[in-house]
């Protein structure tokens, strides 16, 4: 199949928004398409073979001749728009813009669906999604991560606690979970040794924990995070 072209997707772009009573012009101080019913703003789409940030950028140049802006692309099984749909929805709702995607039919003509109408962006908070939030904030020591670091892990609240317990079992030998949150004064502990999320710990007996290889091997891995906790006095 021929890939699509920029100019093969006006065409049902066009009657699309004819069937609904719309004049429709290409090409128009720089818009891909504008269409015009009787006093209505006009209707802005910029039409691109797929999305990508010249999209968007373009879209967002034409709000200052209108409010009422659609982006609109093809479809396809292995387009940047299947992978992040819900991503592309979100960006295109806090934008205010609309998506028309055009899809082919069986009989070689092409078809145009409406994935999202443009309109004003009304977020709505996630009250627990902040909470938690302000909670990692709050429980992590310091700033032990660099703002966009990859492939490292990065160094929560939770396993800063972790690596707590992995300094005083290496110090300490084996311990019981009693000694080790007095010793560190984390209260999940013991949660923290039986889900051994990181495999960290082993259990020697009930409610005795040490160090396993892999929380040896922590112990190198993680020496500067360490060295940071213990600064604190958290231990």
């Amino acid at each position: 199949m021929t890939p699509p072209r920029e100019i093969d997707l006006y065409p049902p772009i066009k009657s699309f928004f004819e069937a609904q009573g719309f004049e429709v012009k290409s090409e128009v101080n720089g818009c891909d398409v504008v269409a015009v019913r009787e006093d209505e703003p006009p209707i802005i789409v910029e039409l691109k073979i797929r999305f990508n940030l010249d999209l968007v950028l373009q879209a967002v140049d034409r709000t200052a001749m209108s409010d009422r802006i659609y982006i609109a692309f093809p479809d396809g099984p292995r387009t940047l728009w299947r992978k992040r749909r819900r991503s592309v929805l979100k960006m295109c709702r806090m934008l205010g813009f609309g998506l028309l995607l055009v899809r082919p039919s069986r009989d070689g003509s092409a078809r145009v669906t409406v994935e999202l109408e443009p309109g004003p962006y009304a977020p709505r908070k996630s009250q627990n999604r902040t909470r938690h939030l302000l909670k990692e904030f709050s429980n992590r020591v310091g700033d032990p991560n660099t703002g966009g670091m990859h492939r490292h892990p990065v160094i929560t609240a939770y396993r800063q606690d972790a690596l707590r317990l992995v300094a005083v079992l290496a110090r300490s030998g084996p311990a019981s979970t009693k000694a080790l949150r007095e010793a560190t004064g984390i209260e999940r502990s013991t949660a923290i040794l039986q889900r051994d999320v990181y495999g960290w710990f082993e259990r020697v007996q009930r409610g005795v924990y040490r160090l396993s290889r892999g929380g040896e091997a922590a112990l190198v891995e993680f020496s500067a995070a360490i060295e940071s906790i213990e600064a604190t006095g958290h231990d």
